[in-house]
């Protein structure tokens, strides 16, 4: 599967700049940053720690408003929550009291609308929770509860899917399965992605393209594309392509070297 080609951005962010005003003084958070998602594609963001990656995402989502510049779903702004735009946070955010159905139902309680049942039961079947229904979250393991948070996202049907490190407390066997899952559901259903994550493995396996930030305040420093052939697999992540490319991103993050000044760098000719 490629990534969408239209002239317009699916989702684009123009000059996004966001400052905080706290006890302890004021910060800049973001400084005109500026990135364009393409349709249909799926787009990880690295960077230092504290770079703005969760504020970027939460300002795309229409949850945080910006302090200047602007971000455009479809060619028009995003002055706040969207329904084309779903999201998946860090934690799953069940409703402890409510059980799996009903924490899937949720949203559309929310916006008084009947859910599409039998898309969602596709959504169940396709993440192995059929059956699940009645589950409360605590009879959930953390990797299911984030299974029922990805079909609560996407019993919506969104345009545009953002995750904020949603696998960050995962182990690394069920982090490796759920990468797989969201490779498999996007292959399934095209949706646009934008993954936040602190793994740059995680993020080549699942992007067409990684952004990398620079330390705060946040800008795009460098795009690297990824192109491997889908579906991936376990034995491409262990190349000699692969590890240049995760080295030369580690290289970018580490010690805040990532610079404000944009640059798209070309990776070597796809691994068959």
């Amino acid at each position: 599967m490629t990534a969408g080609h239209a002239s317009t951005p699916k989702l684009a962010v123009r000059a996004a700049t966001k400052a905080y005003s706290t006890a302890s003084g004021d910060f800049l958070a973001l400084d005109r940053c500026s990135l364009d998602v393409k349709a249909n594609e799926i787009v990880s963001i690295v960077g230092p720690s504290g770079c703005g990656k969760t504020t970027l995402l939460w300002s795309m989502s229409g949850l945080h408003k910006l302090t200047g510049g602007e971000i455009l779903l479809d060619g028009k702004p995003v002055a706040g929550a969207r329904p084309e735009i779903g999201i998946v946070f860090q934690e799953a955010n069940l409703l402890p009291w409510r059980n799996l159905a009903a924490n899937i139902n949720f949203p559309f309680e929310i916006k008084g609308e009947k859910p599409d049942k039998m898309w969602i039961d596709h959504l169940l079947q396709r993440v192995g929770l059929e059956g699940f229904n009645a589950k409360f979250p605590r009879e959930l393991s953390g990797g299911m509860q984030q299974r029922a948070a990805i079909v609560r996202a996407l019993s919506l049907k969104p345009s545009v899917l953002l995750m904020d490190e949603p696998f960050g407390a995962l182990d690394s066997f069920t982090r490796e399965e759920m990468n797989r899952l969201v490779e498999e559901i996007w292959l399934d259903t095209p949706t646009t992605i934008v993954f936040i994550t602190h793994s740059i493995e995680e993020a080549i396996f699942l992007s067409d393209r990684v952004v990398v930030m620079s330390a705060r305040p946040g800008r795009v420093a460098k795009e690297y594309d990824v192109p491997f052939p889908r579906p991936r697999s376990l034995e491409i992540m262990a190349t000699r392509e692969v590890f240049d490319l995760q080295n030369a991103i580690k290289m970018d993050i580490i010690g805040g070297r990532a610079s404000s000044q944009p640059a798209v760098v070309k990776t070597a000719a796809p691994v068959n």
